[in-house]
């Protein structure tokens, strides 16, 4: 009787691991709802011309989307990342577009099993995050619809078993092909605009393809502040096993419909700050919890 409780304990501990595992590297994805631009949107820059942005985010979660779509309550998971984001005009009609998330510091919080006692510490992991690099291309110019279409490569450079107890992770460890399109339109002279883009992303090592599409909305105030409203959604075409087991265990089959305000004022005319919050309406294998952004911008 004693060897079946130690025994049922053990299983009970492992399970609880592979939950953190699948817990964690949701977060991953999580991070797309905090990359906030307000570049972009059909509006390529032109030759010469570009868009930088230096960014901070943060993630703490306590509640998770299970694969069903139901809420669960998890121990404490946290993602802070510093990132650049960049768009430079090569040609009045291509672009270049790159993502670094260079500093991405993951950490979980002390595990107490109630029936056994037993202790498992926090943890916590410092790395690269999975970068994203790319390039755009202006399909109109000077129209009073601006379309253009981006391929965007996702190159696994984030860490996948950090910690001491590796089960941390910075990244997915999948090479992805991002192929998407972008519309928008301006209704100057009125200070607003709105876009819209809708993409396929295909995933290497078996995870499965995603549908990928989002909408947002930005009006120019006094005192030159933006005001916009964002909406993103991934919708996975569950045709992948990747990640060891059928279960999402890697983040695959990772949904979300989110959505979430950004505001960003110009200091100076080339020059501003912006702050953001992206909240996950809905879900499946990924955390419950919003996503805050602060940063600063330069425009060439």
């Amino acid at each position: 009787m004693v060897t079946t409780l130690i025994a049922n304990i053990a299983i009970k501990n492992m399970n609880y691991i592979n939950n953190m595992k699948s817990l964690v590297l949701t977060i991953g994805l999580s991070l797309f709802l905090a990359g906030t631009t307000i570049a972009g949107g059909g509006w390529p820059p032109k030759k010469g011309k570009g868009f930088f942005k230096f960014g901070q985010s943060v993630i703490r979660a306590s509640q998770f989307y299970a694969p069903n779509g139901d809420l669960e309550d998890i121990t404490t998971l946290s993602l802070y990342t510093t990132s650049i984001y960049g768009e430079y005009g090569l040609s009045d009609r291509i672009s270049a577009v790159a993502y670094v998330p260079f500093l991405v510091r993951s950490t979980i919080n002390e595990i107490q099993l109630r029936q056994s006692g037993t202790v498992t510490p926090g943890d916590e992991v410092n790395a690269l995050g999975d970068a994203e690099l790319g390039l755009t291309y202006a399909l109109t110019r000077d129209t009073k619809i601006a379309l253009s279409t981006s391929l965007i490569f996702g190159l696994p450079l984030g860490e996948t078993e950090g910690g001491e107890g590796r089960i941390l992770q910075t990244g997915d460890g999948e090479f992805n092909q991002y192929l998407k399109l972008d519309a928008g339109v301006s209704f100057y002279p009125a200070p607003l605009y709105a876009s819209a883009h809708i993409g396929i992303n295909n995933r290497t090592n078996n995870f499965s393809e995603e549908f990928r599409y989002g909408f947002e909305l930005g009006y120019t105030g006094i005192n030159k502040v933006t005001a916009i409203l964002k909406a993103n959604s991934v919708i996975s075409f569950q045709n992948g096993e990747g990640g060891g087991t059928a279960n999402g265990i890697f983040s695959n089959n990772t949904e979300f419909f989110a959505f979430g305000p950004t505001l960003t004022y110009d200091l100076k005319e080339n020059f501003g700050a912006l702050a953001s919050a992206t909240f996950a309406l809905s879900g499946k294998r990924i955390l419950a919890a919003p996503a805050y952004e602060v940063g600063v911008f330069l425009k060439l």
